[in-house]
Formats: structure tokens, C-alpha cells, sequence
């Protein structure tokens, strides 16, 4: 089921062909009919070098807010600021190989901010568990984060 969210059809249908030849086949030519290569999430294509123009991006999570939200709204955004951060830290990976400026440095700060707060705000409430079984399975859940 998880693989069903996330990756969708395409290796689900691979997975059920016999060969590995055939199954990377079939991924190979399902990636290729529907446009979307994964890899492009590691990247933001919305912006050319060439912008000068300053763009204003968000802040940081408070930890506040995040009480607010429920825990599987928490995992959610979790895996979400991780995607986030890998594609920030890839872009400057890239760009500084090739010499280039990072732009928007203090985007990266943001998310490890966040990311931080998200994994206290889930402690917290592992803590606050009266349950002691049910507190252990929540604090080794927030320690694979």
C-alpha cells in the first residue's frame, strides 16, 4: 500500500512481470509514456539562472502550530520537508560544482527548522503518553525519522 501511494502504478505494474529484464522494461517504458522522471523532484525548474528578481519564501514552522495538527498530519509534512530538503541540498550541490550561486540560502535553515520542531512536537506528545507501551512504539517511530 505504501509503495501504491508514492511511486504509483508504474512499479507496481513492473513488480508483477516475471523477468527483471521485462519488469525494467516495463518501468522504463511506463516512465517514458507518462513524461514524470523522479528525479525531477530533486530539482526546481521554475527558475532560470538568469532571475535576478528577489523571491520571498515562507518561514519556518513554529511549534505552536504543529501542536495543532494531528500525528499523521505531522508524518506528512515531515516527509515533506525532507523532500524539500533534499532538493535544496542537491541544487546546491549541483550548482556549486558548477560554480554558480546558491540562491535563497537561508531556505535550507528553514527546514531544518522546521524538521526539528516537527520531531519535538512528536516527542513531546510521546512523552505525554500514558500508555508506556504505546509511548515506546511512539518514540522508536519518531527515532527511524
Amino acid at each position: 500500500m505504501f509503495l501504491t501511494r508514492f511511486t504509483g502504478r508504474t512499479l507496481l505494474a513492473a513488480a508483477k512481470s516475471e523477468t527483471p529484464a521485462a519488469s525494467a522494461a516495463a518501468a522504463a517504458a511506463a516512465t517514458a509514456t507518462s513524461g514524470h522522471n523522479p528525479l525531477n523532484d530533486f530539482f526546481e525548474f521554475d527558475r532560470g539562472q538568469d532571475d535576478d528578481k528577489l523571491i520571498v519564501y515562507g518561514r519556518s514552522w513554529k511549534a505552536s502550530e504543529l501542536r495543532l495538527k494531528a500525528w499523521d498530519d505531522l508524518h506528512k509534512l515531515w516527509y515533506v520537508m525532507l523532500k524539500e530538503k533534499n532538493m535544496l541540498m542537491t541544487q546546491r550541490q549541483m550548482l556549486h560544482a558548477q560554480n554558480f550561486r546558491f540562491p535563497n540560502p537561508e531556505r535550507l535553515p528553514k527546514v531544518r527548522k522546521s524538521m526539528c520542531r516537527i520531531k519535538h512536537v512528536l516527542t513531546e506528545r510521546a512523552i505525554e503518553e500514558l500508555d508506556p507501551r504505546r509511548s515506546a512504539e511512539m518514540k522508536r517511530m519518531i527515532n527511524t525519522l
